[in-house]
């Protein structure tokens, strides 16, 4: 990996965000597939600490936290009992700014109380001010939220009731929604601003740009580690590399992070930029 040319690396990491799976990279680019990896677990390291250092102290009046489902080697109905947390099904837990569309945090784990609780501190940690939230109807909220931030925000709920309907190939289909319930929680929040709309758009673009969480494929993650990565480098390019259509700009400009668009070269040259610094 340490002897390709940085215009090939910026080709896979171009690639890996754009819904090409790793050995479709691979077949394009001439790179092999032990290389293409430890590439992504690189420049997964490197994306991690970028956002973590630039996404603080950010000023936000709206967020909407949703979780998208995806699992690690096997799904969670084949683990065994020595089988480790590593594996089976892990959420990513995310949240969008719904003005500016900024991811400001995202967390991978198991959908539960703990790791909802934690990923409510890494938000209170980056958001300075007061603002509304809005969550699915997802039980572990109700404690996380109220043990991380108790009356400090406002806070709604979006429950949404579905009929199933298992015939045929119908089951692939989107269930049909037949009553949808908001609830404030915590705080005044604005009725018509608890809404989960955007977040839910938001998990589409990730399964439309991370070919790991296609579903009915064989494009899943092998590895806890590489699935982390995979997500860190996808936040990395939504938030400074891409140029939002309704905005105009990148979701980091419009939250006033940065004031120019970022590349892949930024990303691979990190470690060298903070020494310099």
């Amino acid at each position: 990996m340490n002897v390709l040319p940085m215009e090939k690396k910026v080709m896979v990491l171009t690639l890996l965000t754009e819904g090409q799976s790793v050995r479709a990279t691979s077949r394009i680019t001439g790179v092999s597939q032990p290389t293409i990896l430890k590439l992504l677990v690189d420049a997964g390291a490197k994306a991690q600490e970028i956002l973590d250092t630039q996404m603080v102290n950010i000023q936000s009046n709206f967020i909407q936290v949703d979780e998208i489902w995806s699992y690690v080697q096997k799904k969670q109905k084949q683990l065994r009992p020595f089988d480790s947390e590593e594996k089976g099904d892990q959420y990513v837990f995310v949240a969008i700014d719904s003005e500016t569309k900024l991811v400001p945090s995202f967390l991978v784990g198991k959908r539960s109380a703990h790791y909802a609780t934690a990923f409510m501190r890494d938000l209170q940690y980056r958001i300075k001010n007061r603002f509304q939230l809005s969550t699915d109807a997802f039980a572990g909220y109700y404690s996380a939220v109220d043990d991380v931030f108790g009356n400090d925000i406002d806070f709604g709920m979006v429950h949404k009731e579905y009929r199933e309907d298992m015939r045929g190939e119908r089951r692939y289909s989107p269930a049909q929604i037949v009553r949808v319930i908001i609830k404030p929680i915590t705080g005044e929040p604005r009725r018509k601003r608890i809404s989960t709309s955007h977040i839910e758009r938001q998990n589409l673009t990730m399964r439309m740009n991370m070919r790991r969480f296609t579903r009915l494929t064989n494009a899943f993650s092998k590895k806890l580690e590489n699935h982390k990565a995979a997500i860190a480098i996808h936040f990395y390019a939504y938030n400074f590399l891409r140029i939002h259509q309704s905005l105009r700009v990148t979701p980091a400009m419009e939250a006033g992070i940065t004031n120019r668009i970022w590349n892949w070269t930024d990303l691979l040259t990190w470690n060298q930029q903070k020494i310099a610094a």
